[in-house]
Formats: C-alpha cells, sequence, structure tokens
C-alpha cells in the first residue's frame, strides 16, 4: 500500500513570543515493511533546522524560530510504502535491549486496577505471552471507549483505565502499563493510521503499542482498532510513553494566549504505472 499523508500544527498567539524552540519527531524512517519514497518538512518561519536522532533512533528535527510573530505553522508532507507483516516489527534500529522497555514512566504505572486487570488475562491464557497479549487488545478494544472529551496529554494510564475512556494514546498507555505488569516489555509508537472506510482527514496521529516477545521479537498491537498492525499502519517514531515519542514539544518565549489547531490528512496515494 502506498500512503499520502500530511500533517500541520499551527500556532496562534494574542500576544507575539520572543520566540519557539521545538523538537519534531515527525519523519518517519524505513525498517522491513516500510519505506519512505519521499518526505519533507517546512516551517512559516525562516530559520535553520537540524536534524537529528535521539537515542531511540527517531528523526528529530530541532529549530529555534525568533519573534516576534503571531502565527506559527509546521507541516510535514509525504508517501510512504508499507506491507502487511502479520505485526511483526524487524529491521527497526534498537539501541537498548528489549529489558529497558519494562521502566515505568508516569504515564504507564499501573494501579490496582490494571494490575488486576493483567493478572486476570494471564490467569486466563496461562503461559502463551501472544495468546496472553491479544487477549489484552481485546479487552481494552471492548472495555474503553474512544472519546477525545475527558482526557488530555498528561492522562495516565489509571486515569484512562478508571475512566474507560479515552483516546488513542490512553488505550495504549494502559496496554503498556499491563504488559509491563507481566513481565512483557512494551513501548509506545506513534505514527499515522489509514482508515478503509475512506475518511482521511483527522484530528491528529494515531498511537498503538509494541511488545517484545521471545524468540519472535517486537510485535504491533493496536487496542484503539483491537487488531495487530497492519500495512494501514505508517509508523514514526518510539519511546517509554507518549512524551518519547510525541510529534511536537518545545518552549514557547514569552507572548500569551496560545491556541492549537492540528490538520492530518492519511490517504492512499495513486501509484502511477511505468510507460
Amino acid at each position: 500500500m502506498r500512503i499520502r499523508i500530511s500533517h500541520a500544527t499551527t500556532y496562534h498567539y494574542d500576544t507575539p513570543p520572543t520566540g519557539v524552540t521545538q523538537v519534531l519527531r515527525l519523519t518517519p524512517r524505513n525498517h522491513d515493511g516500510q519505506y519512505v519514497a519521499h518526505w519533507r518538512v517546512d516551517l512559516s518561519d525562516n530559520c535553520l533546522v537540524h536534524q537529528h536522532e535521539d537515542a531511540f533512533g527517531n528523526i528529530t528535527h530541532a529549530f529555534t524560530a525568533e519573534g516576534p510573530f503571531s502565527t506559527l505553522s509546521v507541516s510535514v508532507e509525504g508517501e510512504v510504502e508499507t506491507q502487511d507483516t502479520h505485526g511483526i516489527v524487524s529491521g527497526t534500529i534498537e539501541r537498548f535491549p528489549p529489558g529497558l522497555y519494562l521502566r515505568e514512566t508516569d504515564l504507564t504505572q499501573a494501579d490496582a486496577s490494571i494490575v488486576d486487570f493483567a493478572e486476570t488475562a494471564r490467569a486466563a491464557n496461562g503461559g502463551d505471552t501472544l495468546a496472553l497479549l491479544h487477549a489484552l487488545l481485546a479487552a481494552l478494544n471492548r472495555e474503553i471507549t474512544f472519546d477525545t472529551d475527558p482526557t488530555h496529554t498528561a492522562t495516565t494510564a489509571a486515569e484512562a483505565f478508571a475512566l474507560r475512556r479515552g483516546v488513542c494514546q490512553d488505550v495504549t498507555h494502559i496496554f503498556i502499563a499491563a504488559a509491563r505488569q507481566l513481565g512483557i516489555p512494551a513501548r509506545y509508537v506513534g505514527g499515522h493510521f489509514y482508515r478503509a472506510d475512506g475518511v482521511t482527514a483527522q484530528e491528529a496521529g494515531h498511537a498503538w503499542a509494541e511488545a517484545h516477545i521471545e524468540n519472535l521479537g517486537w510485535v504491533g498491537f493496536d487496542p484503539t482498532n483491537g487488531i495487530s498492525t497492519t500495512a494501514a499502519h505508517v509508523r514514526v517514531a518510539v519511546g517509554l510513553d507518549y512524551l518519547g515519542a510525541a510529534p511536537v514539544r518545545g518552549t514557547r518565549y514569552g507572548g500569551a494566549g496560545e491556541s492549537l489547531k492540528v490538520a492530518v490528512n492519511v490517504a492512499q496515494a495513486r501509484v502511477q504505472a511505468q510507460t
């Protein structure tokens, strides 16, 4: 599948800031089942952009825009070729052993309810790790309602699980918390998802998890959709939680009255026939 993606983040300021510094994790990279055909990053302000790799191997772009300005836009667009690997993730940059991804974070801390949820799944599925992860996947997809109203970027796994509502990053945090509680390394993945129903305009990117299974490797699980990852998923960045893979993070110097608008479009691209 060839997927065309555009992702624009626009900030408006009632009082212009003197400057903004940001780090972007918006650029996918190649691995087995994913090839970036072309990709570009654009800023509304004329400034230097520095490309690096972070500790997890994510491609990052960092910049400082000097103000004052009332609007700042960051946009990316490109096309990615994908193939269905049945959820198995290979050919990625791995700088840490899987055990690192057992590390608990504030956003993925398992409270008593998540511990009970995880242990109930273990009791029903025995020692089969893959079956256990699929049980967690199905249960979260069944029990957590997708809802953008009650949660925000700082919502923890425990808070979202108590609400039984949240967005994709919240359900992913719960999945990660439960997997780690069971001794299974798990990590957060930020990216994009092509919807087969033809809806291309989206309010944000997508999120899912990857869990490490002995003798199999990393496997992608999308609890929001209740599926393993497919050719419809475009993998962009990984981290211990959302904060480590956030598409945009930064600091504003001065200014006030900041508002944010995000526009994402994910569509199937037409491949021109060779003549």
